[in-house]
């Protein structure tokens, strides 16, 4: 009988007769007293029946009469008799001497049953989704107990003295660039600087500096900045050094842990970073205790300026003379708040994340999550980009990921940081920079060429352990598994024959139907969320619903499509094995078949020469829900089924490439019906939770993120034509928000505003009151100086006024002008220098950010390409697009913002306007 040979497969419902096979296999087993002249088959594995003269046994295959047939027969009733043995009493059962009961009456009907229970295979089932939650729990929820002061002395991490920074910085409430509320957070941070430098050891030296950048221009070539120029000026920069007293060889060789104190105009900043800012506070403090043994200096670079383009780290990189010393840089960052820091970029060398792993008493991260990044998946960017790109530095990048829904909104508070989320990453880097700063190898790290073209895959294991190995080894070790795989299928198929080739076919052939189905079911729900929820992403709020609105019927998609293709196998299976002996060439057919269940994901892996663990998708996964309250950076530009789409296919993916082998040992028990039906009610639940709105898509504390702009736009004609706009980063209209605010609002898409740095397609809009809080005064000014057009080249010189703001954005159109260069117009200092400039969409913009005293006058030089001079037809077409921001609140907007929803939050990146913004042009045809 062929049951199951661990590839999924049963066979069912065979019967067969063999009348001449005597049923002993040794001299003791002499001929018995009658032949077996019968044999029959119930459910495989599940009913023997064995009488004096009858034994019955399953199976729907001719046994062929052959020896291996008769060994085979001879072994199950063996097998028999030794069980039949231990379940009869000497008083009620003998032997004849052909070893058969002598008690006919009693054996007569005995049944030996090995049947695999559904309920079992349900339990089963249910305790593998148990036991993932269970380790899920346990890698990322279980954080360690914060210490206080006198706990951990003068040489450790307290949590709790460094929750006292982050609640100093997060009672000043947001501190953008250029706020009041920033040079006060500069002011407590530098206080609290100098107080580490009067506690610290006496043999280590501490050194502060309140750096003040001058103005720069940051240009990146990766991620979010391609066809952008950052510009800053009067950012101030608090710096610390930790070194050795006596030790002069120490001052060339540095390592920076780099964090901002500046927060977006939306968020006081718990997570994002007052967070980080306090760690790196309580580090300093514990270091100065350590340094007198260390071989390298510690810099702690406390910048402004991250929020609006990572210009504190570029301004440090190549203003600060201290930056020159620096081997090894390591960022600290939030895309939420709290939870366990994890590390989601690391190298290009390998000895920072090799020496983490050796010494991190909580190690976190995977390369996963640096694949994302670094792809763009994750539109996001931090400071490590400037480190790698600018300065040329490997190290670490951590970041906080729990909650992401909240980052750069109201919610990003002090009572969502879980207690451990510090105490987490404060142990890690104190024994990482304990480690490292006593090392005598950081100064050949950066030399190491070599390493540094051979990155380390890493990955963590329950938060306790973490395997780190090279991509060269890993190149090895995969495509060894990808030979092994094709000598296996390759061997199988030429010993098999088409047997094997056509079972090989079938068994790929239900991985496809797997795939189809379960993206088409969950596919299906991302279409109809939009139509019956009030929001498209429903989920946010509450993203355990994920599971029921994604993940079930994901699941239920691969049983199906699964199911289907087994049918058509075991069919095909059954009708070979009709006119075949149960040969070599089938067993060699057969084993081929656990294959099409690993294959998947192990090629994918190989492929991509990466490990990526399984537990490590749930985390993912969160972060990719909460990353749908700002996914529509251009509001109404998508549709508002895309991010859900976008999860229901990445959702499908894990459940295809992670349970494709567990789906399919459910054919082989009887609990397929349960767990299907299971799965299906989970769905219909979640589906009517969404439906009846007893799950809001969101809360107080998990917001939609909003922006509410009083707009003065004098770009289509010299009147300024002033209104409010209210618009959403989150999928969805914004119906239900309007009927609660009223004011007159109107939503749609007739009206498209470009702001610029991006466009809302979809907003609501109202003008009534809209004239006061603002002056013509504040308009800004794009004055066209001097137009020298020639044959050769055309010259335009223009002035640029942004009267009283310091944050503003220009948009250059790249099909007419080739170059340009920028000066600001107070000093004569050249801020951007001609060259080679990227483009996106054929505009480059420049996007300026500084303090109070930051430039508002500027000159700027346009090159015109050679087509440029071509001005027929143009006269619509705009040439420079710009929009200054004010931090002020007019009457129109203060009403608004009072009667916002509490479900709903500003929300704040480096390209939102603030509450005020002007908005004009300069066309082509001037």
């Amino acid at each position: 009988m062929i049951k199951d040979l661990g590839f999924g497969i049963v066979f069912h419902e065979f019967r067969y007769t063999v009348d001449e096979f005597p049923l002993y296999d040794s001299a003791e087993d002499e001929a018995p007293s009658e032949k077996v002249n019968k044999i029959t088959a119930e459910e495989p594995l599940s009913v023997v029946t064995v009488r004096r003269s009858e034994f019955s046994y399953k199976s729907n295959l001719p046994i062929p009469k052959d020896s291996n047939t008769n060994q085979g027969v001879r072994s199950i009733y063996k097998l028999y008799r030794m069980r039949n043995r231990s379940k009869n009493s000497p008083a009620t059962s003998k032997e004849t001497s052909d070893g058969l009961p002598v008690d006919e009456t009693k054996i007569k009907n005995v049944v030996v049953t090995a049947k695999r229970s559904p309920y079992a295979v349900l339990a089963l089932f249910i305790l593998v989704i148990h036991g993932i939650w269970a380790v899920h729990h346990y890698q990322f929820e279980n954080l360690p107990e914060p210490l206080s002061a006198d706990q951990v002395g003068k040489r450790g991490f307290s949590e709790e003295s460094a929750m006292k920074h982050v609640k100093a910085l997060t009672q000043l409430g947001p501190h953008p660039v250029g706020s009041d509320a920033l040079e006060l957070g500069l002011q407590y941070v530098l206080e609290e600087a100098e107080k580490i430098k009067t506690t610290a050891h006496w043999e280590v030296d501490v050194d502060v500096d309140l750096f003040h950048a001058s103005s720069g221009a940051n240009i990146l070539v990766g991620g979010l900045f391609k066809g952008k120029t950052l510009v800053y000026s009067d950012l101030k920069h608090v710096v610390l050094r930790i070194s050795p007293k006596y030790t002069s060889e120490e001052v060339d060789s540095a390592i920076l842990v780099s964090s901002h104190i500046d927060t977006v105009f939306s968020a006081e900043g718990a997570g994002d970073c007052s967070s980080c800012v306090a760690v790196m506070l309580e580090l300093a403090r514990g270091i100065s205790q350590w340094a007198h043994g260390f071989k390298n200096s510690v810099i702690f670079l406390f910048n402004t300026g991250e929020e609006e383009g990572l210009n504190g780290a570029h301004s440090f990189i190549t203003q600060h003379p201290w930056s020159s010393s620096i081997h090894m840089a390591i960022d600290l960052e939030a895309m939420g708040i709290g939870g366990a820091s994890a590390i989601f970029q690391a190298g290009p060398n390998p000895w920072a994340i090799e020496n983490y792993a050796l010494v991190a008493k909580y190690p976190s991260g995977q390369i996963l999550a640096q694949d994302l990044f670094t792809s763009g998946v994750i539109k996001s960017a931090t400071d490590f980009q400037v480190y790698k790109e600018v300065a040329g530095l490997s190290g670490l990048d951590f970041a906080y990921a729990d909650n992401t829904a909240v980052y750069h909104t109201k919610n990003d508070k002090l009572k969502l940081l879980k207690p451990g989320s510090l105490q987490h990453l404060g142990e890690n880097m104190l024994a990482f920079l304990l480690h490292t700063a006593s090392s005598s190898q950081l100064t050949k790290m950066a030399s190491n060429e070599k390493s540094q073209h051979d990155p380390a895959i890493y990955f963590d294991i329950l938060g306790t352990y973490m395997v780190v190995f090279k991509q060269s080894l890993a190149n090895m070790l995969y495509n060894s598994v990808i030979m092994q795989s094709m000598m296996i299928w390759c061997t199988s198929i030429l010993m098999g024959g088409s047997t094997s080739a056509v079972s090989l076919s079938l068994s790929f052939f239900s991985i496809l139907l797997m795939w189809i189905f379960s993206l088409s079911f969950s596919i299906f729900v991302a279409f109809i969320l939009p139509l019956i929820s009030s929001s498209p992403v429903p989920f946010i709020s509450n993203p355990w619903l994920v599971g029921g609105l994604f993940v079930s019927p994901a699941f239920l998609g691969a049983l199906t499509g699964q199911h289907i293709g087994f049918l058509m196998l075991q069919k095909y299976i059954f009708k070979i094995m009709e006119n075949r002996s149960l040969s070599l060439s089938l067993v060699l057919d057969l084993p081929i078949l656990p294959l099409y269940g690993l294959s998947p994901q192990l090629l994918l892996m190989d492929c991509l020469k990466r490990h990526y663990p399984q537990i490590e998708h749930q985390r993912l996964g969160g972060t990719v829900v909460g990353m749908g309250v700002r996914f529509d950076r251009n509001p109404g530009g998508n549709p508002e089924w895309l991010g859900s789409l976008l999860l229901a296919v990445y959702i499908s993916a894990v459940v295809c490439l992670s349970l494709v082998y567990l789906i399919s040992y459910i054919h082989i028990s009887g609990a397929k019906k349960f767990i299907a039906i299971g799965s299906f009610i989970v769905f219909c639940l979640s589906l009517t939770s969404v439906i009846s709105g007893i799950i809001p898509p969101f809360t107080e504390d998990i917001s939609r993120a909003v922006n509410v702009v009083h707009v003065v736009d004098t770009s289509a004609n010299k009147e300024p034509n002033s209104y409010i706009s209210l618009f959403s980063t989150t999928p969805g209209k914004l119906t239900k928000e309007i009927e609660h605010i009223g004011e007159g609002f109107e939503c749609g898409r007739e009206k498209v505003i470009d702001f610029v740095t991006f466009t809302a397609s979809y907003s609501c809009w109202t003008e009534g009151n809209s004239v006061n809080g603002w002056s013509k005064s504040d308009i800004p000014t794009l004055n066209v100086e001097n137009d020298t057009p020639t044959t050769d080249e055309r010259l335009t010189q223009v002035t640029i006024n942004t009267k009283e703001s310091t944050r503003w954005s220009l948009a250059i159109n790249t099909n007419k002008i080739e170059d340009f260069r920028l000066k600001d117009g107070e000093n004569g200092e050249e801020l951007i220098q001609t060259g080679t400039k990227s483009s996106a969409d054929g505009w480059h913009i420049i996007q300026y950010s500084g303090g109070k005293n930051a430039s508002r006058r500027f000159g700027l030089t346009l090159y015109w390409g050679k087509n440029g001079t071509q001005v027929e037809n143009d006269e619509d077409e705009v040439l420079l697009k710009l929009r200054t921001d004010v931090d002020r609140l007019t009457p129109k907007v203060k009403r608004v913002l009072e009667k916002l929803p509490s479900w709903c939050s500003l929300f704040g990146k480096s390209t939102s306007p603030h509450t005020l913004a002007f908005i004009s042009s300069l066309r082509v045809n001037f």
